[in-house]
């Protein structure tokens, strides 16, 4: 099912709608909530999601839609699954920062077979389909050649939840800052990740995100010839939370990394 043009298609057309509404709205007036107490969802974000169900109901009305405004699936359906997040870096939206896109994945029984992020402030269109490549507006994306952590550029995210984890957060955070070139936070999940299948970053590690946020941008980085686990080295799962993607040069060296946190916070010193 994959294989069929009109998929991808659709895809990149979705997100690139999506950054037209979102462009529209970015640095006007807009109507915020807020879903937790850090957590901000506005006008914009529904209005992009409902477009997209409109599109996916149009094209495919047997599909399943995994969206983050408007819910769907927690677990892993049969068949065919989009996986979409409107404005991935809502906070960034908000606040008239420019570091803001739509990601979009295809999942079929589970497993990524095609994504597009779009970033339109840079009108940076990061496409993949798996077993085909990645790719930057039309051109092939390739991961980078940094060997060791003192020579990678990191990037994270923080969690919702992080005022009552702070110390946890910020010691990984730290851990990585002392060992590394440098370390960022651009405030998107999905952006990240492409910059890490574009090389731009070396590596990204995250936790207790949510499918919409990384099943995009991992398959991207997979096809950028990357390697994407979880935060244990453990097999990938959008619906997990936690994704460690790199270059595949310092993979093991970042695994190292946060094993090392982990005991040194484990009480007693043991995992």
């Amino acid at each position: 099912m994959a294989s069929d043009p009109l998929l991808l298609t659709t895809a990149i057309e979705a997100v690139i709608r999506a950054g037209d509404l979102q462009m529209a709205r970015f640095g006007g007036d807009l109507h915020i909530d807020k879903k937790g107490k850090i957590d901000l969802v506005t006008d914009v974000d529904l209005a992009v999601e409902r477009m997209f169900r409109a599109l996916i109901a149009e094209r495919f009305p047997d599909h399943q839609i995994l969206g983050e405004e408007l819910g769907g699936s927690a677990s892993i359906p049969p068949g065919p699954c989009w996986v979409f997040d409107p404005i991935d870096g809502t906070t960034n939206f908000a606040h008239g920062v420019p570091i803001f896109c739509s990601s979009l994945a295809l999942e079929i029984d589970g497993v990524p077979e095609l994504a597009a992020v779009y970033d339109p402030s840079r009108k940076e269109l990061f496409t993949a389909e798996r077993g085909g490549g990645a790719f930057l507006n039309g051109r092939p994306l390739h991961v980078s050649s940094a060997h060791t952590l003192v020579d990678a550029l990191l990037v994270t995210s923080f969690p919702y939840d992080i005022h009552k984890r702070v110390d946890e957060i910020m010691g990984l955070f730290a851990a990585f800052a002392g060992r590394t070139r440098a370390v960022r936070r651009l405030g998107s999940a999905a952006i990240d990740l492409c910059y890490v299948a574009a090389g731009r970053f070396d590596g990204c590690w995250a936790r207790d995100l949510k499918p919409w946020d990384i099943a995009g941008g991992a398959l991207i980085v997979a096809e950028a010839g990357g390697r994407v686990t979880e935060l244990d080295g453990s097999t990938f799962r959008s619906r997990a939370g936690g994704v460690l993607a790199t270059n595949g040069r310092i993979h093991d060296a970042m695994l190292d990394v946060i094993r090392e946190d982990g005991l040194r916070r484990a009480p007693n010193g043991t995992a």
